[in-house]
């Protein structure tokens, strides 16, 4: 018996049609959550020569945080943050908001990879993530942290096994989870593509990450951290026993440098083979109103992802948006990081046609 192609049993249909790109044709082609930020805090620009212990490079979640426990571990540690743009600007202020305590990319992963040592990385995961709750309560970061658990919902007849055997693997990792059939899915979300669902409550939430950021950076400047913005630095070098790194207005000369530029190429050249940059895209609603959030019920506001090599990630904001991305993860020959890329209307053609075939209920929400 021959099969039919692949096209007749996808979940998701081919080609996108007028209205689906009508849908997001008066939309902001920028980063959501930068876009909506309201004052956030501003810091001077390098200039002159400064004399540090730690030098960190970078204005994300990696370099803020490295700062924070620098200092917390030493109060006397001369420690200077230096950030090319905006505090967040990067890949940190620019994701889906989605928490996870898993640091495989799920744990059926994580044991297929490492098995031997799946143990310290669950625990070292959930460490993280009860870090970052302690700190966003105890810094008073005001990111709407919403530790709601997490939906994965299988959208294809093979996906729903799947959702069974991690729901098997994640309890005997002492997680809270519940597995859905077709119908108790659909009462927690309702889509007609669901056949089945798997809700994890275990180091799973939601956050805004610019907010997040923001709060991370003002944190950092009030525990003596000197943070640069609008800084690009362009050389690093030793300097007898120390480094010296240099950029437009300044330079920094540090016992010790982080490089916490992610995406962007770092300063050391050798290690920029290892840098990857790849493109991943969302799209975001008008508000809800009232009646269009009862139609597809939501009422626990969990994160939803779907099953498979290219899925779907999809949150509520704040104010009832619906926050939806991923399927396509897009490389450029070169690997470069740059403002034009960050419009690709056929990855958002196949987003929004993605997004209405998901909740047709919703046909007209721009």
């Amino acid at each position: 018996m021959t099969s039919p192609p692949a096209a007749a049993t996808a979940a998701w249909p081919r080609t996108p049609t007028f209205e689906d790109r009508a849908a997001y044709r008066d939309a902001i082609p920028r980063s959501f959550w930068i876009d909506r930020r309201s004052d956030p805090p501003s810091y001077p620009p390098l200039e002159g020569s400064v004399e540090a212990d730690l030098c960190i490079v970078g204005g994300g979640f990696t370099g803020l945080w490295a700062a924070l426990h620098a200092k917390r571990r030493q109060p006397d540690r001369r420690v200077v943050l230096v950030e090319a743009d905006r505090i967040g600007s990067g890949a940190s202020g620019r994701n889906g908001g989605f928490v996870s305590a898993s640091i495989t990319h799920g744990i059926a992963n994580g044991l297929s990879r490492f098995p031997d040592e799946i143990e310290t990385l669950q625990r070292l995961g959930h460490d993280n993530f009860s870090g970052l709750r302690s700190d966003v309560e105890q810094l008073g970061i005001d990111c709407d942290l919403e530790v709601n658990g997490d939906l994965l919902v299988a959208v294809e007849p093979h996906q729903v096994g799947w959702l069974a055997e991690d729901a098997e693997l994640l309890a005997a990792h002492g997680h809270d989870v519940e597995l859905f059939d077709r119908d108790a899915v659909r009462a927690e979300v309702d889509s007609p593509t669901y056949l089945g669902g798997l809700v994890n409550r275990t180091g799973e939430g939601l956050v805004d990450p610019a907010r997040l950021a923001d709060g991370l950076g003002a944190a950092a400047a009030d525990l003596g951290v000197a943070v640069h913005e609008r800084s690009p630095l362009d050389s690093l070098a030793a300097d007898g026993p120390a480094m010296r790194l240099a950029g437009g207005g300044g330079e920094v000369r540090a016992e010790r440098v982080l490089l916490a530029t992610n995406a962007f190429p770092p300063l050391r050249r050798a290690l920029r083979r290892w840098i990857l940059p790849v493109y991943d895209y969302v799209l975001v609603t008008e508000p809800l109103s009232r009646e269009q959030l009862a139609a597809i019920g939501w009422r626990n506001r969990q994160g939803i992802g779907d099953t498979g090599n290219q899925f779907h990630y999809y949150r509520l904001t704040d104010d009832n948006r619906i926050l939806w991305g991923g399927y396509e993860a897009v490389y450029r020959f070169g690997g470069r990081v740059d403002p034009r890329h960050d419009v690709d209307e056929a990855t958002f053609a196949a987003l929004s046609q993605h997004f209405f075939a998901t909740f047709p209920q919703l046909r007209g929400i721009r």
